[in-house]
């Protein structure tokens, strides 16, 4: 029986199976650990089962001599020093495949919320301004017809363009090895989508430039990664009108904190890092992460192991 830390209350049954085999420490605060609390519970931990939120590094992972597996409960690792795990011999496992159409479906509420001014619709209501039905009120953009540009089409883009079919609207779409290049997809498209890995070559993928290659009446939507947008610069186009405006599931850092002046400006719709956020999908993600660290101390190669 080997000894594990979990870094956040899961759902569904998949502390029970872990524990069912091996010890478990589960950290069960809505704010995660702090680094020095990462390193205090795990530096016994055979298994380490852990979230984006918690920064894996060299450091880290000096202190915790232990340890045979990281599972990280997220479709990436951006969190990891994979190279430091991998020196030491640590398999690193993740959750991929499991969150695609969930995500999906929250990519094309950002757009329709957005596009309609939902937000702003649903305050006034309850602000008590909603005083009759008026004709030059509230009035929103269509989505049905309009062009939507996804940069990046793995699986998550591609479930978005099957959800833009319905609405009949034209897909384009810019990768690193198809679609048409990125400043063509911005000058063309009526909303912006992003669906790209955060990476050295996609960190602030968007910025003044690519915004204001934008049409002033387009939306950009982020649900992939809060730093492939340089946010300052998206603050200064939606106070400058240089879009129409902005959806965010991701911001960098995360949580924002509420004095953050990007939160102040017009125009823009930031959630709370929600994308995975069904029953159903969070559950799954639980599961998969519990089944890596059950192979890796069992000895055998997980079965979703972060490719190298």
């Amino acid at each position: 029986m080997a000894h594990c830390f979990v870094t956040r209350r899961l759902p569904g049954d998949a502390v029970e199976r872990l524990a069912h085999r091996h010890s478990v420490d589960v950290w069960t605060e809505r704010i995660p650990p702090t680094p020095e609390q990462l390193r205090s519970r795990a530096c016994e931990a055979e298994g380490l089962l852990c979230l984006l939120t918690d920064r894996i590094d060299a450091g880290l992972l000096d202190g915790c001599q232990r340890l045979r597996a990281i599972s990280n409960l997220a479709v990436g690792c951006d969190n990891v020093d994979l190279a430091a795990a991998r020196a030491r011999g640590i398999a690193v496992g993740y959750t991929p495949d499991v969150l695609t159409e969930t995500t999906a479906d929250l990519a094309f509420a950002l757009i329709m919320a957005a596009a309609r001014r939902l937000p702003e619709a649903i305050r006034a209501v309850h602000a008590g301004e909603w005083l009759t039905w008026e004709p030059d009120w509230l009035l929103g953009h269509d989505v049905h017809g309009s062009t939507l540009g996804i940069v990046g089409r793995g699986r998550i883009g591609e479930a978005v363009a099957r959800r833009a079919d319905g609405f009949g609207m034209t897909v384009l779409h810019s990768s690193r090895s198809s679609g048409v290049p990125l400043p063509d997809l911005l000058e063309r498209s009526d909303f912006v989508s992003l669906h790209v890995p955060l990476t050295t070559e996609t960190r602030h993928l968007i910025g003044a430039a690519e915004l204001s290659a934008m049409k002033p009446t387009a939306f950009l939507v982020n649900t992939a990664r809060g730093a492939i947008v340089d946010q300052a610069a998206l603050e200064r186009a939606l106070r400058e009108n240089v879009i129409a405006g902005a959806a965010l599931d991701v911001t960098d850092p995360e949580p924002l904190p509420p004095s953050h002046p990007l939160l102040s400006a017009p125009n823009l719709i930031v959630l709370p890092h929600v994308g995975s956020a069904t029953h159903a999908t969070r559950e799954r993600m639980a599961g998969l992460a519990v089944d890596n660290v059950l192979a890796a101390l069992a000895g055998e190669p997980m079965p979703h192991e972060f490719p190298a």
